[in-house]
Order: C-alpha cells, then structure tokens, then sequence
C-alpha cells in the first residue's frame, strides 16, 4: 500500500530541511557568559512557483539569565534596557519555548524534519541559540545543531558584499540605518536577502532537479 499523502514542495526544496531566518541581540559576544536580550524568527513562505517569501515573524525580549554578563558597549548599539520596568521580557526557557512551537508548527505545515538557522553570519546566532538551549535544559529543539545556512557567505558570491546593511542595498532592497540592530528588523532584512538570492537561483536549481530526474530515469 503506498502513501497518498502530498508532500508540500517545500520539504523538497532543501532536503527537507525547513530555512528559519534568526537574529539576536545579546549583551556581548560570548555566547556561554553574556546575555541573551532579543531573539526573533522570521518563517518562510513558499509559492507556487518555487519562490521563497518572507513570513510571519515573532520576536520575544528575553530576561537576562543569572550571574549573565552585558557590556555597556553592546547596550549602546542596540538601544536595549535590560532593566526597564515596562520591557515584556520572558525568561529564556519561556521565549524559547514560545519560539520553538511556532517552528514546530512551519514543519508539520511544509512536511520538513528539521530547522536550519538562517542567518548574516550565522554562527553568531546559532551558538547563543545553543547555549540558551543547554542553559534552560530545552528539549525538542526543532533547530539542526551546527547545520547553517549563512547570508553574509551567500551575499558575497551573489553581490559581492558581506556587511548585511550594504548587502541588503546592493540587491536592491531597503535599508533604515534608524531601524537596525533590534532582532525583528535584522532578522526581517536577512530573509528578504535570503529570499531574493535564493529565487535568483531559482532558475539553475530547476534544471539540476530535471537533470537529476533525466539521469535517474536511465539508471
């Protein structure tokens, strides 16, 4: 008996793995002493045609963890105030949690077995992802563990540019320098990049799937 369920195209597109665009905003750049402050997921849509779209995003402040490091240096890029009485932020098992059902639910919908971190350099976001998971004991984390795919790596084959405000211009979308460094916008602005390149390509990957298709039919 065979199955008759339809597969959305999407599993199809990356081995089945599922492109989920993340940014952080952290309080220095050691992901096992500083802190975690933003973290924000943009999903991706796909169309009929193959095309990537940008998606729903859902960003959450984060608390502080105890005994966590923040350089006032970091705080003065990102405008953050770990301290505010009136900021909404979540511990990190909460924010992760919250975060981790919404990527759970893309998988079922587009049939995929796993996230893949998008991000402008993405081992930046991949490890203090991974160290929140470690320091919260999160279980069932939806994110391949070291997998990546990484826009300032993919922006500087297609446009030679491998700062993310510069790379975002020289493809020809927007850039708001006033907007910059909260989760939300980077993460919004990588996807569109991701996005853009992706369906650049869209094209040359069409005819390596008929390829392949052709080559296995002689086999």
């Amino acid at each position: 008996m065979t199955d008759s369920r339809i597969t959305h195209a999407f599993s199809h597109r990356f081995r089945g793995f599922l492109p989920v665009v993340v940014d952080v905003e952290t309080g220095g750049f050691n992901h096992q002493t500083d802190a975690l402050l933003e973290i924000a997921a943009v999903l991706l849509d796909m169309d009929d045609a193959g095309n990537l779209h940008r998606g729903a995003t859902h960003t959450f402040h984060v608390q502080p963890f105890e005994g966590a490091n923040i350089e006032p240096a970091a705080l003065a890029i990102t405008g953050i105030d770990p301290h505010h009485p009136l900021r909404p932020a979540l511990p990190e098992r909460e924010a992760l949690r919250r975060l981790f059902r919404e990527v759970r639910d893309a998988l079922r919908h587009y049939d995929c077995t796993r996230a893949v971190l998008v991000g402008h350099n993405a081992f930046f976001d991949l490890n203090f992802l991974n160290a929140a998971v470690v320091r919260t004991d999160m279980k069932r984390n939806p994110f391949h563990p070291f997998s990546s795919f990484d826009t300032a790596t993919l922006a500087g084959v297609a446009v030679g540019q491998t700062v993310l405000a510069r790379a975002v211009e020289a493809i020809g979308l927007s850039w708001d320098i006033s907007a910059a460094h909260s989760a939300a916008y980077d993460a919004e602005k990588t996807a569109d990049l991701f996005c853009e390149i992706v369906n650049r390509f869209q094209g040359m990957y069409a005819v390596s799937l008929r390829e392949q298709r052709d080559y296995a039919k002689t086999e």
